[in-house]
């Protein structure tokens, strides 16, 4: 059974790693960007033209990419006072909560896929652009279903304990 664990657990945390490395990476690009598009403004007159639209679409998909480790590592905002007096006081109706945590997550997740859907669909099928630009929609639009789909895996299997807790909510 260590070994599954291991396996399941290997199998979210480096593709979760990789998306918020390209998360990381997306907000590098950002800074990049907007610093390039202000000194060119200030030496040159001539900001660079797509800033607005590309800053834009990296903010997005980093934040959606970055989704999965954040879920992962616990480090996301949690409201633990209810959990921590229901770990005190009753163990069965603390499983319950986090039992009915868990399944709004992945009911959560799963209706942000089944919408995600039919907008990359969308634009994939008519190969929508940005305005200005003209910068393909369609890639970004990707990282939404693929780290939504990650995220519902990590908090199935962190519920059924492949994954441990990282924070116990006694230290919280």
């Amino acid at each position: 059974m260590q070994s599954y664990r291991r396996w399941v657990k290997g199998g979210l945390e480096y593709p979760a790693l990789l998306l918020a490395l390209l998360a990381a990476l997306g907000m590098v690009a950002m800074v990049a960007i907007i610093v390039t598009s202000v000194i060119s403004r200030k030496l040159f007159s001539m900001p660079l033209p797509f800033t607005e639209e590309f800053v834009g679409i990296l903010m997005s998909v980093s934040l959606f990419l970055a989704l999965p480790q954040v879920t992962l590592k616990g480090d996301h905002i949690r409201v633990s006072m209810l959990t921590k007096y229901l770990k005190r006081q009753s163990p069965v109706f603390h499983a319950i909560a986090l039992l009915i945590a868990t399944i709004s997550g992945v009911f959560f997740c799963g209706w942000i896929l089944i919408e995600s859907k039919e907008w990359f669909e969308f634009a994939f099928s008519r190969n929508l652009r940005t305005e200005t630009t003209r910068i393909l929609l369609w890639p970004g639009m990707l990282a939404l279903p693929v780290s939504i789909f990650l995220t519902s895996l990590i908090l199935v299997a962190r519920h059924i304990g492949w994954i441990d807790d990282l924070h116990d909510e006694e230290s919280l």
